[in-house]
């Protein structure tokens, strides 16, 4: 609010911070370092005219055309796609990059497809080449930061083309729901989680353990990414790959598992799904992300 009070009449408020005040969860502007200690990060407004630089707020000059701007509660915002874009161009490298798109669509802020449409608009700009490989990279389910550095670990392990299922239900042979894990591999059947702090005891533990069980029982491998597997590390690495060689050697009767929906099913997977949910259906099949 303070950072839109420098904008001398037209732009808005940009990046994670217009995101944030959108609803982004997963923006809060407190994943800045700086010599070993968490900062928050400045508060970007974008203006073609001038604008004073203060402590905590940063002046973006680019281009900027009347209908980018929109008004959410009083405050003067970019439109999510730009604010998206504005931060994939500027991330520090690809992985953080690609995790704007995903966590943007967490909240439903935006789509793929309009990220994909308002890139077109940005030929030139600095940073579209890292936006537009990011892009490229990006999924509409994902439920968590580290999710993404997963899937990205995953991919760069195992030169993967075949893409990644993100939090895709999972059955049996008799539609019976089995569980939904973070990371599907459809081919080799090979299941992903990434185990936080909170998954390491009481019921959560006791659930995680449950969920484990049961998909192995299908026919399931699982290899996990904990809190401390920092990606530049390889931990991770050695136990997909361990995992990949386990799962190579099950033979194909044991996959007992099924991607099929049963006909009552509510799909959410992407962002239009879940835009075309009625108040309801929100309350009850998006819990997880409205807390």
């Amino acid at each position: 609010m303070e950072a839109a009070q420098v904008i001398p009449g037209y732009g808005g408020v940009t990046g994670w911070a217009g995101l944030c005040w959108q609803g982004g969860r997963w923006f809060r502007g407190d994943d800045l370092w700086v010599d070993g200690e968490q900062s928050h990060r400045d508060v970007t407004v974008v203006t073609m005219l001038h604008a004073r630089h203060q402590p905590g707020i940063r002046v973006s000059e680019e281009r900027l055309r009347p209908r980018d701007v929109v008004m959410v509660d009083g405050l003067p915002l970019t439109v999510a796609a730009r604010s998206v874009c504005f931060e994939a161009r500027y991330a520090p490298d690809l992985r953080s990059a690609v995790r704007v798109f995903d966590l943007a669509a967490y909240n439903d802020l935006v789509s793929l497809e309009e990220c994909g449409e308002y890139v077109t608009y940005l030929n030139g700009w600095t940073g579209v080449p890292q936006c537009r490989e990011a892009l490229a990279l990006a999924e509409e389910n994902v439920w968590s930061p580290r999710e993404v550095d997963m899937r990205l670990v995953w991919r760069g392990a195992t030169g993967a083309r075949m893409r990644l299922l993100c939090n895709v239900p999972v059955f049996d042979l008799h539609g019976r729901f089995v569980g939904t894990p973070d990371l599907l591999d459809p081919v080799a059947g090979i299941v992903g989680e990434y185990d936080g702090g909170h998954h390491l005891a009481g019921a959560q533990r006791a659930k995680d353990v449950a969920r484990e069980a049961e998909l192995r029982a299908t026919g399931l491998e699982y290899v996990t990414m904990l809190a401390a597997d920092h990606p530049h590390t390889h931990q991770f690495e050695r136990r997909l790959r361990d995992c990949i060689r386990r799962a190579e050697r099950r033979p194909a009767d044991e996959r007992r598992w099924t991607l099929e929906r049963p006909a009552w099913w509510i799909p959410t997977d992407t962002v239009a799904q879940r835009r075309a949910l009625t108040e309801s259906q929100r309350a009850r099949l998006l819990a997880h992300r409205l807390a």
